[in-house]
């Protein structure tokens, strides 16, 4: 079933500044090996990641602002080419051992992937967005849970409650799962400095500030990344001044393009329908 604009998970991932973080979503994907495997193995990250970035996040935010028959051609596509994602680990790293079997299909990384977008979706618009009231939280959960459902992640493995989430979070965070290897910190330094994109660079470095200050403390530590009191003031400053500009920019600016084409769908859809 289709999303609609009265949903939470509308309301908040049409906002482009969601965007910003991309970042930690991704880091926080690759801290797990099996997942940093698998892209390493299975993908051209090395030369396009920014490429490998959109065709995760195309299928998403096609999932949440199409209709039903692109929802369900986005999620057979990323099952599609999921399929191929497996093999073993080249390197012991953390609990896994030199020769780990990892498959894409596993339900245990489906949801890690999945709930690193939802972690990063709250805490992004909260900081640079708005607020989420308590109730507008749990919504936006309830509604990921459906997304869960749709990208063919276990509804009994997906927390039932956002408090069972938050838990989950932790734990994971908490636990030796998460252990950032030789093959995440070679992939990260590729996500700021994209070969053969010099031009990017000044993007890259800005994208690098706001995901560093955005990690959780351990998992910076883990990319040795550095982080200082000086930083962070200068990232609540950006933050201020996102949050002050967003109200005055265009939809054009301000909503991710799947949005906006799905607004326009459903006016087309209202003017089209007969008046009662």
């Amino acid at each position: 079933m289709p999303f609609t604009p009265g949903r939470m998970i509308w309301t908040v991932d049409r906002e482009a500044a969601l965007l910003l973080g991309a970042g930690r979503a991704l880091l926080l994907q690759l801290a797990h090996p099996l997942v940093a495997a698998g892209v390493a193995d299975h993908s051209r990250f090395a030369e396009r990641p920014l490429e490998r970035l959109w065709r995760t996040l195309d299928p998403m935010y096609t999932m949440v602002f199409g209709d039903t028959e692109a929802q369900r051609a986005a999620a057979h596509g990323l099952a599609v080419a999921h399929r191929r994602v497996r093999g073993t680990l080249h390197e012991a790293t953390g609990p896994f051992g030199r020769g780990t079997e990892y498959d894409a299909a596993d339900p245990a990384l489906r949801l890690w992937v999945h709930a690193t977008l939802i972690d990063t979706s709250l805490l992004v618009y909260d900081r640079f967005v708005r607020a989420l009231t308590p109730a507008e939280q749990a919504g936006y959960y309830d509604d990921s849970r459906d997304l869960a459902r749709v990208l063919g992640v276990p509804a009994l493995i997906v927390p039932a409650t956002l408090d069972a989430f938050h838990d989950y979070m932790q734990g994971m965070l908490a636990s030796d799962t998460l252990t950032v290897g030789p093959t995440a910190r070679r992939l990260a330094r590729m996500i700021f400095r994209p070969p053969g994109a010099p031009a990017l660079a000044l993007v890259g470095s800005m994208m690098r500030f706001v995901t560093v200050g955005l990690l959780p403390p351990h998992i910076r530590h883990g990319y040795a990344y550095r982080w200082t009191s000086a930083r962070e003031r200068s990232l609540a400053a950006v933050t201020a001044a996102i949050r002050h500009a967003l109200p005055a920019l265009p939809p054009l600016l301000r909503l991710v393009p799947h949005a906006r084409a799905a607004e326009r769908r459903l006016r087309r859809a209202s003017r089209a329908r007969p008046a009662a």
